[in-house]
């Protein structure tokens, strides 16, 4: 079972995504909260898989409850569910410790599959969402020499993973790209995340951006 825990500040929104989360046999519904400081509270009691994170709420918002919540439960996986694309959330909520961003008006059986890959390990971003990160990246200064050093530290076949899935293809993609077993890139990835110091895939692609990896 995939426990969710819903954080959002409007009833009929919470009302909704239980509707479609119900629909799926494999998610159990741990618990619903208001605001972030709520959020943070229930995280902590009964440590969800995924926490889906509203962003513009009272008292504290989706974003320094994510920060909050990875701070005191770092297992749980939060994907930020809202209806704002700005750039402040989308970089906040990344940098925060998000492994997915998404915006409200997706399909129900989008966000059922959106919640199965976060919660196998992956992170996923909104399509419109992973254009934005890509064209901030591309105006970006030069980094800090220390990023530079994770990069300098990855194998000539990890920088050749990262590079693809920085250009948004999938474990399944990478293996047929480069001709090997998808078990094999999955396992490229975990030591790519270890040597970045990263928790996710979207840490990993930012880092790739940030670095100059890829244009």
């Amino acid at each position: 079972m995939i426990r969710v825990l819903i954080v959002d500040d409007d009833g009929l929104m919470r009302v909704g995504l239980r509707g479609v989360l119900a629909t799926d046999p494999s998610i159990d519904i741990v618990g619903e909260a208001r605001d972030g400081r709520e959020a943070v509270h229930l995280a902590r009691l009964h440590t969800p898989d995924i926490v889906l994170m509203d962003v513009q709420m009272p008292d504290l918002d989706g974003i320094a409850a994510t920060r909050r919540v990875l701070a005191e439960t770092p297992v749980v996986r939060i994907v930020i569910l809202t209806t704002f694309e700005q750039d402040d959330y989308i970089f906040g909520a990344l940098r925060a410790g998000a492994s997915g961003f998404l915006l409200k008006r997706l399909p129900p059986e989008e966000l059922l599959a959106a919640i199965h890959t976060v919660a196998a390990g992956e992170a996923l971003l909104s399509p419109s969402v992973t254009s934005r990160v890509i064209e901030r990246m591309a105006r970006q200064p030069e980094p800090a020499a220390p990023d530079h050093a994770r990069i300098e530290g990855l194998t000539p076949r990890e920088l050749e993973v990262l590079v693809l899935i920085a250009r948004g293809r999938s474990n399944a993609e990478v293996a047929a790209d480069l001709v090997i077993e998808p078990s094999t890139v999955k396992t490229h990835v975990k030591r790519i995340l270890m040597k970045l110091g990263v928790r996710d895939r979207v840490q990993a692609v930012i880092r790739a951006y940030e670095c100059g990896l890829v244009p």
